[in-house]
This record gives structure tokens, C-alpha cells and sequence, in this order.
């Protein structure tokens, strides 16, 4: 944990900034997988973690912005529960950690929350993404889980989003820690990367050096020869010559801060010429796009930067045409770039997501609707404070070939009979971590390796 006066002022600046009213922050339960004592692994609610700390299962925060009161709640645990987890602490020896002194029941918690409802105050609530948080919510304030979205608190969603957007010293290095697990993850697999490997083994060796410095993974690994699948979870593939292996992985620590890094690597030691070019035409984007970053730029201009480089590579190779700017307008980019170019992450890998990109990623800006663009979570000018992610990638998907070309979609500007050379290509990417300062950016970790130099030194040591 931070230190006690961390949280105590985090709940200050809310109250604040909410100005009236109750904030009610449901905090998650235990999971079950197949029965009720099978768990999944336990996460907190990133924003209860963010403003209450308490990273166990079962609780609820009530903050009054009027009075100022600071509530948990939740039940103690009894001594069947001892008898299979070992003593814990209580409720309130836990909230006492973090600055509250206020702690109570879950029934004294539906006391209080009728009390604020016959007062007629505003209960401000985010938007629940888990079934259990929508269940309790109907169940305190009546609020039928299909409308709770619409119902949620806007002023508590900018709230927020304004606070944990901005990064302090203490949360910067604790990313620091998650990246620096994140590039040992990677360079394990660089040098696993062989034939006859399977992507299990991988993503299996990958999780181990997570857990092993105190964490998780910070999202489901992409361990793939099939990098042409962005999200790629399906690890039944074995390694063979010719193939590329893109690993995408990110450590969480144990506070819950997360790194997400993606490499890929030839599976025999060295990039054949057109993996070369390839490869080369990414990395130029991505290192074109990281000397872009600093305050006060839009990060939709990095991104068309990074693509109107990937188009023009693909000119250069003969696989698209005709001038880089009406190409980028009309969206023919996204033919290889179908994805964004990066997000904001913090306690989420995707930082708040839950509470919408329209908030978090673009300052309330509407979003575009055009296919590829639509997938860029960022578009908001940077400013300090903010951490994000650099992955420019390129992608040659079979089925997106095979729908724009009947469709003759962009025909103006892609030349499909050479594309159709690279539709069994696959999709390669690099992807590192940075921080916004009042001067420029910061590489959050230890390098990576990701030139094609370094990616295949690495695999040698294997």
C-alpha cells in the first residue's frame, strides 16, 4: 500500500470535486469458475482499490461529500472462515489502514442508504461492469441493472477519470516495477521462441516469471503465430521454421498497477526479407510515434503520423497506392492498421475502460466511427502525468482482404493483386510503455529489445 495520507487525500480531492451527495463504491466479490469455493483469482475494483485501497472481496465504500463521513462496510469474517483461511484482520483494522475510522455492516449499509433515499440525496454510483455489483445495486436503490449505465453518476465518472488520469510519483514507479517484470516476461520468450515449442509452453514460462515477482499477468497472454489475430488467447499452436511469434503480456504488481508490452520474433533466430521489411516498416512507426510524444500534442495527430508511415512503407512495397494523405482520410490505412495506436494505463491495463474512452481517452470528444479509427482508445492531447502505450502494428487479415476486394473497398489506393502475396503474412508489433513529463516522455522500464538486431541477439542467448 501507499502510505495512509495518500488515500486520505485522494478521497479529499473526490469529495471535493463531486461537491454533494453520497459516492457509493461497490467493491468486487469472489468469482466462482464451476462452484462457489472455485474461485478465479480475486481483483478489486481498481477504482475502490484507487480511493479505498482494501484489496479484499465483500465491501462496499460510502463517502459523504457533505458531512464528509468515510464508510466501509462489509461483514467480518467468522470463525468457519478462519478455520480455512487462517485469522484475518477485521473490517475495521483494515479501513484504519487507509485512513477511515467509520465501518459497518452490509445491513448497515442498506440502513444508511434508505436514510439517504428518504432525504432525497443524490447517490452517485459508476457504471458496474460486474453482475454481482448490478445485482447489489438493484437490491440497495432499486435501479433495474439494464438502466444502471444510463443512471450512473456522470459527475463521479469525470471525477474520477480527472484523478486517476494523472499519475503521481509513487504510482509511476510502481508501474515502473510492472514494466520491468513485463520486459523479463518478454525476453523469456524471445529466447523460447524455437521449433517445435508449443505457445502454451511459452505463455505458460511467460505467467511464471508474473507470479514469481509478486503479481499476475496484467490481462489473458497472446502467445501467437497467428499475429494477424489482434487478441489472440489461443495458445494450441507448436513452432515451426518460417513462422513469426508475437507475444503480447503485461505484468500486474501486487498493488494492482499494470505494464503491457508487445515483441515479436522470428521462431528460427532470423527475420527472412520480407519479415525484414515488414518489421522494419512498424518499428519506424512506432519509434516515429515515441518522438512525437510530449504535452500539449493531440495524440490523434501521433496516430495518423504512425499511419500515414505504415502507408507509405506499403507503397514502397507496392501493396498500396496513390497519395498517403486522401489514403489515411479515407481510412485505407486500415487495412494493415485496423487497431488503435495506444491507451492510457495505470491500475487497468486499459485504464478505466469501465468508465468509458469517451472520458478517459478523449476529454468527452465523440469518437470516430470509421473503421480503424474507431479503435484508437486515445485521441485527447497529452498532457504530464498521463501514461500510455506505443504499438504500431501490421496486420494482413484473410478475411478483411477477401471482403474489401469483392467489395473493390479502397481499390484506389491498395493494390490487391500484390496484397494477396502477404494474406498468410500474419501480424507483427512492438509495444512499450511511456509517461508524459512537462518536457517530453519517459520509457517506463528497461528497454526492450525491438530493433531486428536486438530481437534476434536475444533469441540466440536461448
Amino acid at each position: 500500500m501507499f502510505p495512509k495520507v495518500t488515500y486520505i487525500n485522494r478521497r479529499k480531492k473526490l469529495k471535493e470535486t463531486v461537491g454533494n451527495g453520497i459516492i457509493l463504491l461497490p467493491g468486487n466479490n469472489e468469482s466462482p469458475m464451476n462452484y462457489a469455493d472455485n474461485t478465479y483469482h480475486f481483483r478489486q475494483d481498481s477504482s475502490f482499490l484507487y480511493f479505498l485501497g482494501i484489496n479484499h472481496p465483500f465491501l462496499a465504500g460510502f463517502i459523504d461529500c457533505d458531512s464528509g463521513e468515510e464508510w466501509i462496510f462489509g461483514n467480518d469474517y467468522t470463525i468457519d472462515d478462519f478455520v480455512w483461511m487462517g485469522p484475518l484482520p477485521s473490517i475495521a483494522e483494515q479501513a484504519s489502514e487507509y485512513g477511515i475510522t467509520l465501518t459497518g455492516t452490509i445491513a448497515d449499509l442498506e440502513i444508511k442508504i434508505k436514510s439517504a433515499q428518504t432525504s432525497g440525496r443524490t447517490i452517485h454510483f459508476l457504471p458496474p461492469y460486474r453482475p454481482e455489483n448490478k445485482i447489489k445495486l438493484f437490491e440497495w436503490i432499486r435501479i433495474p441493472p439494464d438502466n444502471q449505465a444510463d443512471k450512473a453518476s456522470l459527475p463521479l465518472v469525470k471525477a474520477v477519470v480527472d484523478q486517476r488520469n494523472y499519475k503521481s510519483d509513487e504510482e509511476v514507479a510502481e508501474i515502473i516495477k510492472a514494466a520491468n517484470t513485463s520486459v523479463d516476461m518478454h525476453t523469456l520468450a524471445m529466447r523460447m521462441a524455437k521449433p517445435g515449442v508449443t505457445e502454451a509452453q511459452i505463455a505458460a514460462a511467460v505467467q511464471e516469471v508474473a507470479v514469481a515477482a509478486g503479481g499476475q499477468t496484467s490481462f489473458p497472454i497472446i502467445a501467437t503465430v497467428n499475429g494477424q489475430t489482434l487478441h489472440n488467447h489461443y495458445h494450441g499452436n507448436t513452432l515451426k521454421n518460417g513462422d513469426m511469434f508475437l507475444l503480447d503480456a503485461g505484468a500486474e504488481t501486487g498493488m494492482g498497477y499494470c505494464a503491457d508490452l508487445s515483441s515479436t520474433v522470428p521462431v528460427n533466430g532470423k527475420f527472412d526479407s520480407r519479415q525484414r521489411d515488414i518489421f522494419n516498416i512498424a518499428l519506424d512507426s512506432h519509434n516515429t510515434s515515441i518522438e512525437m510524444l510530449q504535452p500539449g500534442i493531440p495524440f490523434k495527430e501521433v496516430y495518423f503520423k504512425s499511419a500515414a508511415v505504415i502507408f507509405q512503407g506499403m507503397k514502397d512495397l507496392g501493396i498500396a497506392k496513390g497519395n498517403v494523405d486522401d489514403a489515411l482520410a479515407n481510412g485505407a490505412h486500415a487495412m494493415f492498421f485496423p487497431c488503435g495506436l495506444g491507451h492510457m494505463m495505470g491500475l487497468d491495463v486499459h485504464d478505466m475502460e469501465d468508465l468509458g474512452e469517451v472520458y478517459v481517452g478523449y476529454g468527452g470528444e465523440a469518437k470516430s466511427t470509421q473503421f480503424g479509427l474507431k479503435s484508437l482508445r486515445l485521441g485527447r492531447t497529452l498532457e504530464p502525468g498521463f501514461v500510455l502505450t506505443i504499438e504500431p502494428g501490421i496486420y494482413f487479415i484473410p478475411e478483411l482482404i477477401d471482403l474489401w476486394k469483392s467489395k473493390g473497398h479502397n481499390a484506389e489506393f491498395l493494390n490487391f493483386n500484390k496484397l494477396e502475396e502477404y494474406r498468410n503474412f500474419g501480424g507483427l508489433r512492438n509495444e512499450e510503455d511511456f509517461l508524459i513529463t512537462d518536457t517530453g516522455y519517459k520509457l517506463l522500464g528497461k528497454p526492450k529489445p525491438k530493433s531486428i538486431e536486438d530481437v534476434e541477439s536475444e533469441w540466440k542467448k536461448g
